[in-house]
């Protein structure tokens, strides 16, 4: 379990104690890493869009020559591409799902969900991008997974974002993750 209290950090987890205490300023740059983030992914999320790139988003091209043959994906991800019922949905379902968790990280509302769909999306391109190399593990893709996970991890929506406030709608009386305790992995 991990808190925040009085500018401190703390977590236990398989035996092992974090202990730290952030700097007065690291609100300001947790707020800044989830609107970079939410822009990063909402710009790439539009320019796959045919009103503003011109041409309309294909990923089977990706799936079929963009993925290296040492990732362990790379015989599911032309499966896919040969599956045009599918690919159908993942070309929709990519451009929207990274317009709608950009959108959720530049307000601050339903940050964890954002923030665990952007890391899953980072995370399977970064198996796509599998070379099979240990230089290679630590690529761009992999990176972005961990700092989406990051700011989920900080509940980044409750600094001057919208999760904020929602979690404090009332619902018959009580706040909402007060009736709703499940809706705090979404929020935050």
């Amino acid at each position: 379990m991990s808190t925040t209290t009085n500018n401190r950090l703390e977590s236990r987890l398989a035996g092992i104690t974090l202990e730290g205490e952030p700097h007065s300023l690291s609100a300001w740059f947790v707020v800044a890493l989830r609107l970079v983030m939410g822009g990063m992914i909402l710009f790439a999320g539009l320019g796959k869009f045919a009103f503003i790139s011109g041409e309309s988003f294909n990923a089977s091209g990706y799936l079929v020559h963009g993925v290296d043959a040492a990732s362990p994906v790379s015989g599911l991800y032309a499966a896919m591409a040969a599956s045009p019922a599918l690919m159908e949905i993942v070309n929709v379902m990519i451009p929207v799902t990274q317009v709608l968790i950009g959108v959720a990280l530049i307000f601050g509302g339903f940050v964890r969900l954002a923030a665990l769909g952007g890391a899953l999306q980072m995370f399977a391109f970064y198996l796509g991008g599998w070379e099979g190399q240990l230089l290679a593990t630590f690529d761009s893709t992999l990176i972005y997974a961990i700092v989406f996970l990051a700011i989920a991890a900080f509940g980044a929506g409750r600094i001057l974002g919208a999760d904020k406030y929602i979690e404090q709608l009332k619902i018959s009386g009580e706040p909402l993750v007060e009736k709703y305790p499940k809706m705090q992995y979404l929020l935050g």
